[in-house]
């Protein structure tokens, strides 16, 4: 039942729907769309909101309902707000947070969000016997899952996102699963192992060894995610449930990711805040991971983590620059995030020409794939047992890039410690410096600017048939050549004076600080 108040509201938004001009262009065709996640709260106490949004070209408004146990918002409690939220035009749907967090991830300001799931989920355990709250699996956390979708499926949602707390892993970079004396029986058994396996594997996981038993173990931990995921699928067949993916998250977190390639799939990301996005190895990591699992998601189903954490510490700047990231790699829907607390209403005066801008260039390459003489590797050791740190600076360099799923015996590919460790090396392969026991076809360079000009200097010397930056300026250089495009993005504070090799001649260009230009060739 609607209160009077809610009645009243929800009839006058619906009166004023009918004046209001169409959905942005953004939103209503072409390769992109723009989502925003605002809490129904937010929205029953600033309704103004929608309507900057809506006319900043977002389509669609995501609400959180289920949060590890607990209602953030009933379902049939929601339905004021998406009255609200329809009557402005815009679509809806959910996101449910699982399994629980480890930490605040929520960034509600009025501290009346648990951050922990209830007394009876039992708490996660580390290889070393100590406990934490949030990512991980015992009953009854898949079943009231389960009947969370069952009842929220009652409100007709096309879509239902598990936020990326569904995982098994504390953080990125982390082994996962958990290590308490119920899952370690469940694994000994179901493998017929001993307990002198289950000091084999602490001993692995530790070490970081990509041994058997340790593939085990994490193969182990992504049937029991997948199941889980499938269990909520099937309550609500007709709703496309979706997984929002850590950052660089793989099997190491739970997450067999081919196992999603079918679902809405947001990529990972994690440079949150300025102290992170600034730094040029963040901007990096983030086109990096992107790239990565781009490789499983659908283009039409993948979605960004366009997100600012706390709300307030990445500047409208900086969150503009991240949008280059999903048009390099085709990822067609951005989502706007920031916990429970939106960002400054002011960000959205940059953001709103950034969005048009951005859809502009995606428009022009849908559909094609970057190719490159740099091939960007991300290996079975990096997703079992690596630390997730990528050696990314080659995206900077201004030479076209394409990404592999198996290492190439042409090009040049950077690869990460643990790559390098366990890989069968082919074609030029590059590691950072400081690792020991390198095979010797593996060439050992410095994580810096200066030893990727050096490099950089060598291929052209040695003749590049690609277009690609001949300055020596962090400038990030996709090569379309089904489009006949290359998509540049300055990764500079300042703006750059750059030129454009393309085969005999050179195209000089003036690019702003972190701003991005699309080139014809």
């Amino acid at each position: 039942m609607l209160s009077r108040r809610d009645f009243l509201a929800i009839g006058a938004a619906a009166g004023a729907s009918a004046l209001l001009k169409p959905t942005s262009v953004l939103a209503a065709q072409g390769a992109r769309r723009f989502h925003c996640c605002l809490a129904s709260k937010v929205i029953a106490e600033r309704p103004e909101l929608l309507d900057l949004v809506r006319e900043a070209g977002v389509s669609d408004i995501w609400l959180a309902s289920y949060f590890f146990g607990h209602w953030y918002e009933k379902p049939e409690d929601l339905k004021p707000v998406i009255a609200m939220v329809q009557a402005k035009g815009l679509g809806w749907n959910i996101i449910n947070v699982p399994l629980g967090h480890p930490g605040d991830a929520l960034g509600d300001v009025t501290g009346a969000t648990p951050l922990a799931p209830p007394t009876r989920w039992q708490m996660a355990q580390r290889p070393d016997g100590t406990k934490y709250s949030g990512t991980s699996l015992h009953p009854p956390a898949t079943q009231e899952n389960v009947d969370a979708i069952r009842r929220i499926r009652a409100l007709k949602p096309a879509t239902v996102f598990l936020d990326d707390d569904f995982r098994l892993a504390q953080g990125p970079g982390v082994i996962g699963g958990c290590f308490c004396d119920w899952h370690k029986k469940q694994f000994l058994e179901k493998h017929g192992f001993s307990q002198s396996h289950w000091e084999e594997l602490l001993a692995d996981v530790q070490a970081r060894n990509f041994s058997p038993v340790l593939r085990c173990w994490v193969d182990h931990a992504c049937d029991q995610l997948t199941a889980c995921f499938k269990a909520q699928q099937a309550v609500a067949p007709e709703v496309a449930l979706g997984n929002m993916i850590m950052y660089l998250g793989a099997e190491k977190a739970g997450i067999r990711l081919a196992d999603y390639a079918d679902a809405p799939f947001r990529v990972g990301e994690m440079m949150f805040h300025d102290g992170d996005f600034g730094r040029l190895s963040g901007k990096t990591g983030e086109l990096f991971s992107c790239l990565f699992h781009r490789r499983y998601a659908r283009p039409d189903l993948a979605y960004s983590e366009t997100t600012a954490f706390p709300a307030d510490q990445l500047s409208a700047r900086n969150m503009a620059a991240k949008l280059a990231v999903s048009t390099i790699c085709d990822v067609r829907n951005t989502m706007y995030m920031s916990g429970m607390t939106p960002f400054p209403e002011t960000h959205w005066e940059t953001l709103a020409p950034a969005m048009r801008k951005q859809a502009a260039f995606h428009e022009a390459i849908e559909g094609h794939t970057p190719r490159g003489p740099f091939k960007h590797y991300w290996g079975e050791a990096s997703r079992y047992v690596g630390n997730d740190n990528p050696f990314s600076i080659f995206l900077a360099s201004g030479i076209p890039f394409e990404v592999v799923e198996t290492l190439s015996p042409n090009g040049w590919t950077f690869l990460s410690d643990q790559d390098a460790r366990y890989c069968q090396p082919k074609g030029n392969c590059f590691c950072r410096t400081g690792l020991k026991d390198i095979p010797k076809p593996i060439r050992a360079i410095p994580d810096s600017l200066d030893a990727l000009w050096k490099l950089k200097a060598e291929m052209v010397a040695g003749g590049l048939n690609v277009p690609y930056v001949t300055d020596d300026k962090p400038v990030v250089c996709a090569w379309y050549p089904t489009a006949r495009k290359v998509f540049l993005w300055n990764l500079a504070e300042t703006r750059e004076d750059v030129q454009l090799q393309v085969q005999d001649r050179k195209i000089p260009l003036l690019i702003g600080g972190l701003d991005s230009v699309l080139v014809s060739v």
